[in-house]
């Protein structure tokens, strides 16, 4: 009972964190639930339901704002589902360690771009066609390096969005949208070879929803473009750090 309540109060606060930049909390949250004596395979499993839960309650607040971009969206979510298993088939000829260090690069690049660089913001409405065109682009980019990496394509999405000049609330509300699907089919896949605890998943759930609410809350009503930029950047590198110590550890 006392792991599952811990596992819950962390959860929501980085749900509350990554909710603003719009990043499912999982790839912090599966080593904080290891380390809290979880089996692995539970916490793969139950991390990954909760970015789905998470990024529910985020998008219904999302879509109530008009911020979710639904002709960027959807190109991007299905281009990517296509694409990920042909770059998870891909690296298995690969260095994957090499991978990682230019994933690590890349994630540095977009945290210093996300902080320092400042793009021409894009009128979305004017051009629905381009917004489909990105979508695709976007997705096959995200999709494809995102099962090379074995990696959320969310970390890939929300920067690239920014780079083309999209409003950040918009990249990061689009980006929690797509992010639903993607980590409900890593759920199912992870959930076949690993029980779920019930307890533990309970009140994690309940902080993960409860992050999701105030996050979404913060992003919409309290922050604004450059506030949310500049969480999205903090993000980027803590992920970046992250890995760093998994990679020389």
């Amino acid at each position: 009972m006392t792991i599952s309540i811990i596992a819950g109060l962390i959860t929501l606060a980085f749900t509350t964190l990554l909710t603003i930049a719009g990043v499912g909390a999982a790839f912090i949250l599966i080593p904080v639930f290891i380390a809290l004596g979880v089996d692995i395979h539970v916490s793969m499993a139950t991390a990954l339901l909760l970015n789905s839960i998470a990024m529910i309650f985020a998008s219904y607040r999302f879509i109530k704002k008009k911020l979710i971009m639904w002709k960027t969206a959807i190109p991007i979510l299905v281009i990517a589902t296509i694409l990920s298993p042909i770059g998870a088939f891909v690296s298995q000829g690969l260095d994957r360690e090499m991978l990682l260090w230019l994933f690590v690069g890349f994630l540095l690049f977009a945290a210093g771009m996300m902080l320092l660089y400042q793009s021409k913001q894009r009128e979305e409405e004017s051009s629905k066609w381009k917004q489909v065109i990105y979508g695709l682009g976007v997705g096959a980019f995200a999709g494809f390096l995102g099962g090379l990496l074995g990696v959320g394509g969310g970390n890939f999405i929300v920067p690239v969005l920014v780079w083309l000049g999209y409003n950040p609330k918009k990249a990061s509300a689009t980006t929690s949208f797509i992010v639903i699907f993607s980590s409900f089919s890593g759920f199912l896949g992870h959930a076949t070879v690993g029980h779920i605890n019930f307890q533990l998943l309970l009140f994690t759930a309940l902080g993960s929803a409860g992050g999701a609410l105030i996050g979404s809350w913060l992003m919409t009503e309290k922050l604004k473009r450059q506030q949310v930029k500049l969480v999205i950047g903090i993000v980027l590198l803590g992920i970046a750090a992250k890995m760093i110590l998994n990679l020389v550890g």
